[in-house]
């Protein structure tokens, strides 16, 4: 069980607000709210003689209240938007704005490249979270070739990646209780228990959120009898340009995804679904490199801090800061990522130019023949190649195979079923 904060005194809060703290303290309460830390970490930093973590936890939330606005009256729901969150926003405005700032003919196939692949990765990993078991080279070929999904886990992810699309072609659209429920429909048809629950709001509070490993209920939703109140709020919000309380867009944006998460309106897929509207609304908000980054692959390999963020927020009188914090942190590592990703790549372009300057050598062959002459012991088997490069099965070994009949590889037996693939001593492609 997750340990709840212990209860403020009131008189000591008041104190802590109009009173400053020695600066050993202060400087500790700036640090824990930069990151935004919950009491279980709280309670065991290091403090003067004298000072308990109780004593701290009073100092840090009497911070936090000096910046808090209200998110969500009907909920108690309530923000603190840290120094931090608004350097990280800032930051987020300079690198989106600029990262493809010249636009040019040499650009646009590896862009369309880049934006096909992330794509797919949001659309699987988003579908991983909520248990779809697949490999990845897999559930690409599947979305490359646009064959028919073969099971559930396939056709969450078909699913996940058909309304992506729909929400790109559609973005400057405005949210309506129609296009939720047709967005709904689009993420869950043919992977709900009951068909009929897809792109309709549930009708009763059976509903719960469960810990997938203990069982145990760790979220009750709100009532189905205020879904259509929370509808008409969350349209309002993410429609609504000119708000009297300015909150950065992107920070609107995870209050989006939380608002549909905490509200729980749907039988099944309410995950997938927030997912997609936090994703639709940055690209409302023009936020265009969001099309190339796949957030939910961060989300879903920290899966228990984000989990974690949401229960923070319950178990901390449903200050948001937790999840707010949290999801700038993962939008932060999928910009590094998707940096480092077309680095790497177009350091491969450069380097694999060289072999294909030896003729009959596609892309492919020449990154497999770069990678072999700078690991010479390297073995390569057709699975490594399908991998690498997410194709199919036939197109690794078709690449292999030709190389080896140009005399750049041998082929080599690993055991009765596997063969290898080394270079070559006897040729070079230059």
């Amino acid at each position: 069980m997750m340990e709840l904060p212990p209860k403020i005194d009131e008189k000591a809060l008041f104190n802590a607000l109009l009173k400053k703290s020695n600066p050993e303290i202060e400087i500790l309460v700036d640090k824990i709210n930069s990151d935004y830390e919950y009491w279980d970490k709280v309670k065991y930093k290091p403090l003067p003689e004298g000072y308990t973590p109780q004593m701290l936890w009073t100092s840090v939330k009497a911070a936090r209240l000096k910046g808090m606005i209200t998110v969500w009256g009907k909920y108690g729901i309530k923000l603190c938007i840290t120094s931090k969150m608004q350097r990280m926003c800032h930051e987020f405005d300079m690198k989106f704005g600029s990262f493809w700032e010249a636009e040019n003919d040499s650009q646009g196939p590896e862009k369309k490249y880049y934006l096909s692949s992330s794509l797919m990765e949001e659309a699987i990993y988003s579908s991983k979270m909520e248990g779809a078991s697949t490999t990845r080279v897999v559930a690409k070929e599947m979305l490359r070739k646009k064959k028919s999904p073969q099971n559930k886990a396939q056709q969450m992810i078909f699913n996940n990646y058909s309304t992506i699309q729909y929400i790109v072609e559609h973005k400057d659209d405005p949210l309506t209780e129609e296009g939720l429920l047709y967005v709904h429909r689009l993420m869950t048809e043919k992977t709900l228990d009951n068909p009929d629950d897809a792109g309709r709001f549930r009708t009763n509070d059976n509903v719960v959120v469960a810990d997938m490993v203990e069982g145990d209920v760790v979220y009750t939703p709100p009532t189905y009898k205020d879904i259509p109140e929370f509808i008409e709020t969350l349209c309002d919000f993410f429609n609504h340009d000119n708000p009297s309380v300015f909150i950065h867009p992107i920070i609107r944006g995870i209050i989006v995804h939380f608002m549909l998460a905490y509200m729980h309106p749907f039988v099944d897929g309410n995950g997938r679904t927030a997912r997609a509207l936090f994703y639709w609304y940055m690209l409302k908000e023009n936020y265009k490199l969001t099309e190339y980054m796949s957030i939910s692959r961060v989300i879903s390999k920290s899966k228990a801090s984000y989990e974690k963020a949401f229960r923070h927020t319950e178990n901390d009188g449903n200050d948001m800061g937790y999840f707010v914090a949290y999801n700038l942190r993962a939008l932060e590592i999928s910009f590094q990522q998707l940096r480092d990703y077309i680095q790497r790549k177009q350091q491969e372009k450069k380097a694999a130019n060289a072999f294909m300057l030896a003729g009959n050598i596609n892309y492919r062959q020449a990154l497999v023949l770069q990678r072999l002459t700078e690991e010479p012991d390297t073995i390569l088997t057709v699975k490594d190649v399908q991998e690498l490069f997410s194709v199919s099965s036939m197109t690794a070994r078709k690449d292999l195979s030709n190389l080896v009949q140009q005399g750049y590889l041998n082929e080599i037996a690993i055991n009765k079923v596997t063969r290898g693939y080394i270079q070559a001593p006897l040729k070079t492609p230059y």
